[in-house]
């Protein structure tokens, strides 16, 4: 069993996973290593909570791994995680994690952004900086923008809170020249999106498709250590199922 934990960042993923891998809710605390105990023989992580509930930790992930499962992080919070975890044998997928993995991202908000609940098909409400740094390199590369204005366009993209951050507070917000037609460039950065996350998210679900539908071997060179709080979540875990 394969199985993707996945939202605003790929709306519409249960149009894509097809019948081989399930699809579920952005994770939260808990899920990756109830997923394991399922019997997941693959896990994809893109999206997860990570304001009003305890996010994805990073001891199930190792217990996954060291169980045979495959997981594999990408675009979102899965890319955060794979920075982190890459050692231990999470794999990483796309140009983001790639970003994480070399110290270029750091900050969990570079990828934040607001959306609609569940029942809206978690509609994205605001820009990942990501999607913002992505779309700008692309504009300054096939010579739509200039590096000057990109730069302050950038900059100011990374001083919004990542709930108000949009094309046009960017814009409002940037130092741009005196005079320069505010309107043309939003109209141009709205129309030249680049969705890195949706990129990188489609990347991992076409790796997680051709990923064998059995656990792999245990990983060697670490063994996985219980602690008393690993114990304490795992207690947690069978007192509500």
């Amino acid at each position: 069993m394969k199985i993707l934990f996945c939202g605003p960042t790929l709306p519409d993923a249960q149009a894509l996973v097809g019948t081989d891998i399930v699809l579920q809710a952005p994770a939260v605390q808990g899920d990756i290593l109830r997923a394991t105990q399922d019997g997941a023989t693959a896990i994809g992580l893109v999206d997860g909570h990570f304001e009003q509930v305890a996010p994805v930790w990073h001891k199930e992930i190792l217990f996954a791994l060291s169980k045979g499962v495959r997981v594999y992080g990408a675009a979102s919070m899965g890319a955060l995680r794979a920075a982190e975890c890459m050692a231990f044998g999470m794999i990483g997928v796309g140009k983001i994690y790639h970003q994480y993995a070399a110290g270029e991202l750091e900050d969990d908000a570079d990828v934040a952004l607001l959306h609609g609940p569940a029942e809206l098909g978690y509609m994205p409400l605001t820009l990942p900086l990501v999607n913002v740094v992505a779309t700008l390199e692309d504009l300054c590369a096939r010579q739509q923008i200039g590096p000057a204005p990109a730069a302050q366009l950038r900059l100011a993209a990374a001083e919004i809170f990542y709930k108000h951050r949009n094309w046009r507070a960017i814009v409002a917000r940037a130092n741009l020249p005196h005079g320069a037609d505010l309107k043309g460039i939003e109209a141009r950065l709205a129309s030249g999106t680049i969705n890195q996350k949706r990129l990188d998210a489609v990347r991992l679900l076409d790796i997680m498709r051709s990923a064998p539908a059995r656990r792999a071997t245990a990983p060697e060179g670490w063994t996985f250590n219980s602690t008393s709080l690993w114990k304490r979540l795992l207690n947690q875990l069978v007192a509500s199922s």
